[in-house]
């Protein structure tokens, strides 16, 4: 028994009449009555009683029309369904962060997202920027939000793609008692006289690395007192006197009065990325995330 021939069935059930119910098909009766009649010697017995003037319904045959639009209906929802998973209304979605997306975009991010598809699970998960990598090639995560350009992934295979999502400035944090922190601002040349709380390369490459770009030559004089990686480490550690730290500037929300924010000169800014694989198997729900992210980064460009 096909489904085309239970909707064929169907169509006769509801019109009693084998011209109309082909015409509400699209298709000429003869192939209509044909497949009706093949149904028939299917479930062995009759479906209509038939007669020059009228057409109705077997006991067995009204009782194929209760169970068949049930049956229907069902295939209608389970398609309709699909088609959500297709559209990206409906799924899950796995997503890693850097932590200091915490304090711009992520709050609001969540927030509009779970409106806007409130039949997405969605999951968060706090890694660094070089582990949401190695977890979006493995397929781990859907999306990634990173600290800045990723390396050149090369001819790896799945290949990743980013696009910016909010930039925001440099600043060096600093012990307030320190010579610079009274300053405006601090040269690069100035900061890299600090010793310096660093981070990681591996686990953060594309922020470590635009710290360097933005010392320029005096990053290879760096002293580093301490390597850590996570930011409120790292203010823990100037907050202590053991060095300063370069960071973003939305670290503003976290330090204690014992720590000084500096800006750079020349307001070097660094970016938080959204991160996937290309082709995503999922791209409907990842780009709809994607989108609510750049509407998070948006709001607070109006704030």
């Amino acid at each position: 028994m096909e489904l085309r021939q239970l909707r064929y069935f169907m169509a006769v059930a509801d019109e009693l009449h084998f011209g109309r119910a082909a015409r509400r098909l699209h298709m000429s009766q003869p192939p209509l009555s044909v497949q009706v009649g093949r149904l028939e010697r299917e479930v062995g017995l009759p479906l209509f009683e038939r007669s020059t003037r009228r057409v109705s319904l077997t006991p067995a045959g009204r009782h194929l029309q209760e169970r068949a639009r049930r049956i229907l209906d069902e295939v209608d929802a389970v398609r309709a369904e699909m088609r959500d998973y297709v559209d990206g209304l409906a799924g899950q979605l796995t997503a890693g962060f850097v932590t200091s997306a915490n304090y711009t975009v992520l709050p609001e991010v969540v927030r509009l997202f779970r409106a806007r598809r409130d039949r997405v699970a969605l999951t968060l998960l706090p890694l660094t920027s070089g582990e949401q990598f190695d977890r979006l090639r493995d397929g781990s995560i859907d999306v990634g939000i990173v600290r800045d350009e990723f390396p050149d992934a090369g001819s790896s295979q799945p290949r990743l793609v980013t696009e910016v999502v909010f930039e925001e400035r440099l600043v060096l944090c600093l012990p307030i008692g320190h010579a610079l922190a009274r300053r405006d601002e601090v040269t690069p040349d100035e900061a890299a006289s600090v010793p310096m709380i660093t981070y990681p390369r591996a686990l953060m490459p594309g922020f470590v690395g635009r710290v360097h770009d933005v010392l320029g030559v005096s990053a290879g004089g760096l002293h580093v007192a301490e390597e850590v990686v996570h930011q409120e480490t790292a203010l823990g550690f100037v907050a202590a006197g053991v060095g300063g730290s370069i960071l973003p500037e939305s670290v503003r929300q976290l330090v204690p009065p014992s720590i000084a924010v500096v800006p750079l000169a020349g307001s070097p800014t660094t970016r938080l990325m959204a991160a996937r694989r290309m082709p995503s198997t999922d791209d409907a729900v990842s780009g709809a995330f994607i989108s609510c992210l750049h509407d998070a980064a948006s709001s607070l460009a109006r704030v």
